[in-house]
């Protein structure tokens, strides 16, 4: 096998840019044009507002009641440069919120905007949908689930705070790569307030068409949300073994062998 069949073989299996070839000193020109759309989609996925109403209607066919919130950012600008403010709810939210203060779930689901709109719009309520049946199956008890703009991580921290939730999981855009501008992640906390630390979440990444499938995140989110509520805890102390402690027949038919 030749070299340059070695590596057409392996392109097969990553999008990371190997085997790129040369011209002269420099790349060849498909592959200049190929890294500058790259550049331009992971802009776009940062700087594009997200567009709820299609999150909105798939919630609404999960049987799912949603809440549009904020956060103390007012532009996508100041977003970018003060992430203290994507972190604390808007005035007006926290308004919005008040009527489900007395909600106490067991989870509380927060969909953010985060660093990319692209991977909300494609991946967030396919996610959802996925793990619906593992909290019915446990009964865990659903707040709303919230849609929040400009948001970072710890948004999701006040949020169930302020609506007295056991856990809170934030699905959010991840800050794009030049090889996936739509990656979703999510951050799972156990008795989230103000003041948590990143130490204490513990986060799946990833989780989009070409990298970490819907069923496989929903099954470790289940995974990590099961123990948080026996453990009590989430973060460093809470490892995720869940490809070696099974929840079921369906889930382990999920897993690669």
């Amino acid at each position: 096998m030749t070299g340059i069949e070695v590596w057409t073989l392996l392109r097969r299996f990553t999008d990371a840019r190997i085997g790129l070839g040369r011209s002269g000193a420099g790349l060849p020109t498909r592959e200049v044009l190929k890294f500058s759309m790259a550049h331009a989609q992971a802009r776009d996925a940062v700087t594009t507002a997200i567009d709820w109403a299609p999150v909105e209607t798939a919630l609404a066919g999960l049987g799912l009641e949603s809440v549009r919130i904020e956060s103390a950012v007012a532009d996508r600008d100041t977003y970018l440069r003060r992430p203290d403010l994507g972190r604390r709810l808007s005035a007006a939210s926290r308004e919005r919120l008040a009527p489900h203060s007395g909600a106490r779930p067991d989870l509380l689901i927060v969909v953010g905007d985060g660093l990319s709109s692209k991977a909300v719009a494609a991946n967030a309520s396919a996610t959802i949908a996925a793990l619906l049946p593992s909290t019915r199956r446990h009964g865990w008890k659903l707040g709303p689930v919230l849609l929040a703009s400009q948001a970072r991580v710890a948004l999701g921290d006040e949020a169930g705070e302020f609506l007295g939730a056991r856990s809170v999981l934030i699905l959010i855009g991840e800050r794009p790569g030049l090889s996936s501008p739509d990656s979703l992640g999510a951050y799972i906390t156990f008795a989230p307030k103000v003041g948590r630390k990143d130490a204490e979440r513990n986060c799946i990444s990833n989780i989009r068409a070409g990298g970490l499938s819907y069923d496989e995140a929903a099954f470790k989110m289940a995974w990590l949300l099961k123990e948080a509520f026996r453990r009590g805890l989430t973060g460093v102390d809470l490892k995720d073994e869940s490809n070696y402690q099974l929840d079921g027949p369906r889930e382990a038919a999920r897993l690669p062998g």
